[in-house]
């Protein structure tokens, strides 16, 4: 079934889906009255709905039923990204969201070599949170996650909360994933993930300051667009979110 995101909730038992949706929904699916079509608001409620006519450039829809989204993760996973180069970055927030990461923040490592004019950045961030929406539609997620506005590393450090679950994945070693969510139980889990250059020992000082833990994802080195998707797919297979 086609899943859509709107922007609020629906009070009424019907709907007019315009722009971009509602081209996509006449031109490239080819819907016609009587079909089902699935929408999502910001707050995560799913509305099963049937189209009833696609008239001049909108396409209204009566809402059949409505209920909480169901599909999202029982944990809420932001994922600090040092910028890799070239566009990684595009594979890393479409598998991400795919995924199940509630928030995507770029950071600028030490070691980064992509540094982008702040116009250009700005750019990409605009760029990448149309592929977060893209890919949230596909795997029909219940909310849209966000791609932030860029940090420095110490600005990204400043910002997590030591009582969450803070871990920096480390090419130099640290704890088993297993083991660290096994001794915290918070649901709000923060993963800092390197570029092609990895972390410096004082960055991950940084993190550890803030109560967070330098973690490994095996012996073998993972290219920077791999480390992500792996560290995120184990932590929601231990979550029991896979």
């Amino acid at each position: 079934m086609a899943w859509f995101f709107i922007e609020n909730p629906i009070k009424e038992n019907f709907y007019i889906i315009t722009g971009e949706n509602a081209k996509h929904i006449k031109k490239s699916l080819r819907m016609t009255s009587g079909e089902q079509i699935t929408l999502v608001d910001n707050v995560g409620t799913q509305y099963e709905c049937e189209i009833e006519t696609t008239v001049s450039f909108d396409v209204a829809v009566k809402i059949c039923k409505k209920f909480p989204c169901q599909n999202e993760p029982t944990v809420k996973v932001t994922l600090y990204q040092a910028l890799p180069k070239g566009e990684k970055m595009d594979l890393i927030v479409q598998k991400a969201v795919e995924l199940g990461v509630t928030e995507i923040v770029p950071i600028i490592s030490a070691r980064c070599i992509s540094r982008p004019d702040p116009k250009s950045l700005q750019k990409k961030i605009q760029r990448w949170n149309k592929i977060a929406l893209q890919s949230a539609q596909q795997s029909r997620r219940g909310i849209i996650p966000k791609v932030k506005d860029a940090m420095t590393f110490s600005q990204a450090t400043e910002t997590l909360d030591e009582n969450n679950c803070n871990i920096i994945f480390y090419e130099c070693g640290g704890k088993r994933t297993g083991d660290i969510l096994s001794q915290n139980n918070s649901t709000n889990i923060h993963i800092f993930i390197g570029s092609e250059g990895g972390f410096e020992e004082t960055e991950v000082n940084q993190v550890i300051a803030r109560n967070g833990i330098p973690a490994t994802l095996g012996k073998r080195i993972l290219r920077c667009e791999t480390a992500p998707l792996c560290a995120i797919s184990i932590i929601m297979y231990l979550t029991g979110n896979a």
